[in-house]
């Protein structure tokens, strides 16, 4: 980012300004009919994508400042923090068709697809990555479609653009449980695309957050650290708690799999981060729906992971066994997930008999289930085991399942 786009973004975010509000002085204070300069256009200045160059004097007036103001250069930061604009899609993949002869859209058809949107999500609580891929992909290009060809006013364009952000999470979601890692990135980033555009700041810092979880998970730690930092700065405080208990979740599995003793002791900071944030989510709060699964549930597995990642077995092993003691046996990709973690937090404490015998569970469930993050935690636990092939449980599962 230039410093005159850092300036724009600080001088706009000081007036508690969207990017489409300071589009629209712009254009009053410029004197021009209709809006040629839009949000995007502020989005582009802002991320030095595009130099405002004519613009510039008509910006200064809007802000209230001289054009100088605009030009200064920055001062240097000790530690700039990340922003989710780096993470943009290259172009406007989300950009009006031309002419838009499509249909008149309205509100009816946004609550339907919400409503699709909603039954997507449910169906991954029980379904894998195969099995949902191909509808997902299909409801994804058919939301597109619907809004850059059909008509609707800026509030409907404005609600599409939200729930194209809810289905790229959860078909991004999918893509990757499915193995299809570039699929899935193109279409997180589609979606921050959207959200970003519909100024769903929430929604934004969840997308990013499930980028980061899968650049985390493959190979792209430094990428995936960065980016789930992102999400919790650019949401600030005033996100709704338990969207700030999942991104601080984000950043706790960023560190673990970044390495290291500091990463590992910011990702247990971070985990009692979440658990302070969901402590202020009430019952008289109207929560953000897709925010459901967001609980001291949810935070206890994310802690009893981080805890078997870092070598922490004696309170990983209790807290694991707790957490599987009372889950929905209906939701077997995540039981066979968090059964993979008891694997080796039993292994690293030295019981190996107990850990082959959950993984020859963990194993059996995979077994049936088409997700590629059930088949690499497979490979984690079988690699975890051979340290105990010496063991006759160990050895007679290693001799079974290692080949296939």
């Amino acid at each position: 980012m230039g410093s005159i786009g850092a300036n724009i973004k600080r001088l706009r975010e000081q007036r508690g300004w969207s990017q489409a509000r300071l589009a629209h002085e712009v254009c009053r204070a410029a004197g021009v009919i209709g809006e040629p300069v839009g949000r995007q256009e502020v989005s582009r200045w802002e991320t030095g994508r595009r130099t405002p160059r004519e613009w510039l004097p008509f910006i200064a007036a809007a802000l209230g400042v001289s054009v100088d103001v605009l030009r200064a250069p920055l001062e240097p930061a000790e530690s700039p923090l990340p922003t989710l604009a780096d993470f943009l899609p290259e172009g406007d993949p989300l950009s009006p068709a031309d002419g838009r002869t499509g249909r008149r859209v309205g509100m009816v058809q946004v609550d339907d697809l919400q409503q699709r949107v909603h039954g997507l999500r449910l169906a991954d609580d029980v379904l894998a990555g195969g099995d949902l891929i191909r509808p997902a992909l299909r409801e994804l290009r058919s939301a597109v479609k619907l809004y850059r060809e059909g008509s609707h006013s800026s509030e409907v364009g404005r609600q599409l653009l939200r729930q194209i952000g809810e289905l790229a999470q959860i078909a991004g979601w999918i893509a990757s449980d499915a193995g299809q890692h570039s699929e899935a990135e193109r279409i997180y980033r589609l979606g921050l695309s959207a959200a970003t555009q519909a100024e769903d700041h929430t929604l934004a810092g969840n997308l990013a957050g499930s980028l980061a979880y899968q650049l985390s998970n493959t190979g792209r730690e430094s990428e995936g650290l960065t980016l789930a930092r992102a999400a919790l700065n650019d949401a600030g405080p005033d996100a709704p708690p338990k969207a700030r208990a999942l991104y601080w979740d984000r950043v706790a599995w960023a560190h673990t799999k970044a390495g290291g003793i500091e990463n590992g002791q910011q990702a247990m900071r971070a985990l009692g981060e979440a658990e302070e944030a969901l402590s202020e989510d009430s019952e008289d709060v109207e929560s953000v729906p897709w925010l459901y699964w967001v609980d001291h549930g949810e935070l206890r597995i994310m802690e009893s992971r981080v805890l078997t990642e870092i070598r922490r077995p004696l309170r990983a092993v209790p807290l694991l066994r707790e957490v599987l003691s009372g889950y929905d046996a209906t939701h077997a990709r995540e039981l066979a997930l968090y059964m993979s973690w008891l694997v080796v937090a039993l292994a690293d404490g030295g019981e190996p008999e107990e850990a082959a015998a959950v993984a020859g569970r963990v194993i059996t469930l995979a077994s049936d289930i088409p997700s590629e993050r059930t088949a690499e935690r497979v490979r984690v636990i079988l690699g975890r085991l051979r340290d105990y092939a010496d063991v006759p449980e160990v050895a007679a599962l290693l001799a079974e399942h290692e080949t296939a």
